[in-house]
């Protein structure tokens, strides 16, 4: 039986800090590994604890049902806790997550990106370096970019990538370029629905 599929979780904005340290008499003495907190599971502290939500509300903020998003919660307050019996470092990265942030078109390079920071606007392209930037509203920078995560549907004729929406089978797509029968990605093993 093969692993089930995991969908990236939605994270609002990156943590502000990348892990902590403990300190002390015995934190000194102890050189253990360093407990690794993914994003996600940051994600689900902050939502649960911090904003007050409960598990049904920051399931739905995160994109995950509220089953998943217990799990991770029941995850991230495991890891504290071993953190703070054994004096152990924490260290804030990784796991399968995308931010929720503005989306920019390079006009030089033409490829999307992201730009995590809710409160500065993108100055230059991360690819080239070009400062021919623009605000993109469509849904084809979020599509483009999300191909990272290895689940999206392609056009077998001419290349074009688009964002896998589950529910919506990729052979119902066509693609807007060369009206061609959009295919799902076989990286995954997954086939068509």
């Amino acid at each position: 039986m093969s692993p089930s599929f995991k969908r990236p979780r939605k994270i609002l904005s990156p943590p502000i800090i990348k892990g902590f340290k403990p300190f002390g008499g015995e934190a000194d003495k102890h050189n253990s590994e360093p407990i690794l907190l993914l994003f996600e599971e940051y994600e689900a502290l902050r939502l649960c604890d911090y904003d007050m939500l409960t598990h049904h509300q920051a399931g739905a903020a995160m994109g995950v049902s509220r089953p998943t998003f217990t799990r991770i919660y029941a995850s991230v307050r495991q890891k504290l806790a071993q953190a703070f019996a054994e004096g152990r470092q924490i260290i804030i990265e990784g796991g399968k997550v995308y931010f929720d942030s503005e989306w920019y078109h390079c006009n030089q390079c033409g490829c999307y990106f992201n730009h995590p920071e809710p409160h500065t606007k993108a100055r230059q392209c991360p690819l080239c370096g070009s400062h021919e930037i623009a605000f993109s509203e469509s849904e084809n920078g979020l599509a483009e970019e999300s191909t990272e995560v290895d689940d999206f549907c392609f056009c077998p004729t001419c290349g074009r990538k688009a964002k896998h929406h589950y529910g919506s089978p990729c052979n119902q797509m066509i693609c807007p370029d060369c009206n061609t029968q959009m295919r799902r990605n076989r990286m995954r093993g997954c086939k068509n629905r």
